[in-house]
């Protein structure tokens, strides 16, 4: 999403303390920072509460914005972390998240229903959700969020390096976790 001049006159009078100008920049936002908190977690509720934290920080934090970035890159980096905080804290609902997952996709195979599309896109997020944290943040930013090597390496506070890097490692693993499932459907 490209940041215009209208976005950043809303930053400017969000500083200024008009909670009308920050809704804007929520409505405008929200669906960019909602896809990347649901891929991040997998889980609609976890990923709505993830996308109002990163909004709450936002806020409190709209002072630290120093316009040397993009606002739309600022606001990434506070719903990644949002989202690494969350997943330190709660591993537990990751695990849980996989078995159900794994489970409904099991009861769908002996079934027989769903749908090819939505099977292949339960498998995409299941296989996202075993990557290690920093590498599925780094292929959400680049494939989901449509950000280059160099804008997803200052959203996560690294090198473009390590963005290639971790980019590479995670295709790898999505690839080998992904061709198990199709030949266990075969």
């Amino acid at each position: 999403m490209a940041d215009t001049d209208e976005h950043q006159i809303w930053v400017q009078q969000s500083r200024n303390g008009d909670h009308a100008a920050f809704a804007a920049l929520i409505r405008e936002y929200q669906p960019m920072i909602h896809s990347l908190t649901f891929r991040m977690t997998g889980s609609s509720a976890d990923c709505q509460d993830l996308a109002q934290e990163t909004f709450i920080r936002a806020y409190r934090q709209i002072d630290s914005y120093n316009g040397t970035s993009k606002f739309s890159s600022w606001l990434y980096r506070i719903a990644v972390n949002a989202c690494l905080d969350w997943q330190r804290s709660e591993s537990r609902r990751a695990r849980l998240h996989t078995e159900w997952s794994e489970a409904s996709a099991a009861g769908q195979n002996s079934a027989g229903a769903g749908n090819d599309l939505d099977d292949l896109s339960r498998e995409v997020q299941s296989a996202l959700m075993k990557l290690p944290e920093k590498q599925r943040a780094a292929i959400v930013l680049t494939v989901y969020g449509e950000h280059n090597h160099a804008e997803t390496a200052k959203i996560l506070g690294c090198s473009e390096t390590t963005v290639s890097w971790r980019i590479f490692s995670a295709r790898r693993k999505l690839k080998k976790l992904l061709s198990k499932k199709g030949d266990s459907h075969e």
